[in-house]
């Protein structure tokens, strides 16, 4: 570990100072060919661990202000589920080695990662002691590894997610945690959005704050405008600092979440191969990046699709350069488009004529 003392999470918080969390490894290396969808075991941390380390490096480098460790799904329930529970401590281990290593490099904070489990219900009693067993080894890996914070998301459930509080709270030796919930569920009560066990997702965020969340919001399932609204609500119910994660793609008011999206030229459901059908662009990336500016919310980043132009976005949204800033566009030396004194005109304008019509020419 590097003698370089940074900032911590919450001195930067506190500070008024906005935070980029990049996260979304789990689409990120499935559509490079090294996860698989369905099971979303991410074996690539053991199997290439050379991949995981340079993007790791390539959100920072675009922006992100954390390194958070690639240890989503890589819960002993999910690698039982693929019959490799043998692989769960090393999976975690070499995550989370891996990412205080380029922290360290590059000056950045580091997350360790507990999630959603999949097998909670709130009457089942034993799922609730499995589940707080995952918990807590996971939690103890990445205060041995050095997190400088944990956090804790994607619960559809308050419940899982009250279990996770307490159990970074017991097993984290003080570390800061970020809690988020996931707004999967788009049926409401009273008109008022709901967790999975229906709870006001409102109250939830509210009591996880008095349970000893340091930072509470929201990640996944819904893209920039259909999560805006929602935590606009929860803003009101609860005292900050706030999270918002959104997944990346045009979600809207008929098709809330990235599950409900269909392909609008078949009507087939896109999740989760084909999401990318309806990705956001940059622009609505910034967008959602200067609206958290604006409503006070200060920990940021994008979910499920993310890819580190995403995060550039992001970044430059919030007024800032990262080192990726020096590639941003620049359209005014394209051979079309550009306006620059060096750009042929004569090339320009005919391309800008025959690139643009339709129909014969003479």
């Amino acid at each position: 570990m590097s003698g370089k003392k940074i900032k911590g999470l919450m001195e930067r918080l506190e500070g008024g100072e906005m935070v980029i969390g990049a996260e979304g490894y789990i689409f990120y290396f499935e559509r490079l060919g090294y996860l698989q969808a369905g099971s979303w075991v991410p074996r690539v941390v053991l199997e290439h661990p050379e991949l995981v380390r340079n993007a790791y490096r390539d959100f920072v480098h675009n922006g992100s202000d954390v390194v958070l460790a690639f240890t989503y799904y890589a819960t002993r329930e999910k690698t039982r589920l693929v019959d490799r529970e043998d692989i769960t401590e090393n999976l975690n281990r070499q995550a989370l080695k891996m990412a205080r290593e380029v922290a360290d490099e590059t000056g950045t904070l580091m997350a360790g990662n507990i999630c959603n489990t999949n097998i909670y219900q709130p009457d089942k009693l034993e799922r609730h002691q499995e589940i707080k067993a995952m918990f807590k080894e996971m939690i103890t890996w990445a205060v041995e590894a050095g997190a400088d914070y944990i956090v804790g998301e994607t619960f559809a459930h308050f419940g899982e997610a009250m279990l996770a509080v307490e159990a970074i709270k017991e097993h984290g030796k003080g570390l800061p945690m970020v809690i988020m919930m996931a707004p999967f569920i788009v049926a409401t009560k009273n008109n008022q959005a709901i967790t999975a066990d229906k709870v006001l997702l409102t109250e939830a965020c509210k009591k996880l704050k008095e349970a000893g969340a340091d930072v509470i919001g929201l990640n996944c399932g819904r893209g920039p405008s259909t999560m805006m609204p929602l935590m606009k609500d929860i803003m009101k119910a609860c005292p900050g600092p706030y999270a918002a994660v959104p997944v990346p793609y045009r979600c809207n008011e008929q098709q809330p979440t990235f599950f409900m999206l269909t392909d609008p030229k078949t009507g087939e459901k896109l999740f989760p191969t084909d999401t990318d059908v309806l990705s956001c662009s940059r622009a609505d990336i910034t967008e959602f990046g200067q609206q958290c500016k604006q409503l006070g919310i200060n920990y940021v980043g994008v979910c499920c699709g993310n890819r580190p132009f995403y995060t550039r976005s992001l970044a430059e949204s919030l007024g800032r350069s990262p080192k990726a800033s020096e590639f941003s566009p620049d359209m005014t030396k394209h051979y079309v488009y550009g306006t620059h004194s060096k750009v042929k005109k004569d090339v320009a304008d005919e391309s800008m004529d025959l690139y643009h019509t339709l129909g014969d020419i003479e």
